[in-house]
């Protein structure tokens, strides 16, 4: 299974230069957690709900006049295309992230997974495998 099957796609992006109050009014009105950081076609960054907490309200800075460039996420962690579900989850897990972008082979932004829909996905994957097996051992009849 594609991760972009379950990741937001096309990714709601600003520029290094929006503010946070942009930047947020922009994840109020989509219903999202994360806007990604690009320069053209180049992701630089992610800006995050806990990104808000952290850089701007515990610093007690201004969201009118603080940039994206100065409070963005950055080296970002990405993964490709080509991954699994479980691969995502494993790494969101391990380095304690929330968003993980989806990036082709090229490097380009894809997709941005949420630990939301990887969750729900593999809550779905498990219940069928659930179903799956109660059926099998619940057969009768002849062969069952």
């Amino acid at each position: 299974m594609g991760l972009l099957r379950i990741a937001q796609a096309p990714v709601v992006t600003v520029k290094p230069q929006t503010t946070v109050s942009e930047a947020v009014r922009t994840m109020d009105q989509e219903g999202i957690g994360a806007v990604a950081i690009v320069e053209g076609d180049i992701l630089r960054g992610i800006f995050s709900e806990r990104d808000v907490m952290l850089r701007i309200v515990l610093q007690k800075r201004d969201p009118e006049s603080t940039r994206m460039k100065e409070v963005m996420t950055f080296p970002v962690e990405t993964i490709s295309r080509s991954a699994t579900v479980d691969d995502a989850l494993k790494l969101m897990l391990e380095k304690h992230i929330r968003h993980l972008p989806v990036v082709t082979i090229d490097g380009k932004l894809a997709g941005m997974l949420s630990i939301r829909n990887l969750l729900h996905e593999k809550v779905e994957e498990l219940t069928d495998q659930l179903d799956s097996l109660e059926a099998y051992f619940s057969a009768d009849g002849a062969g069952g």
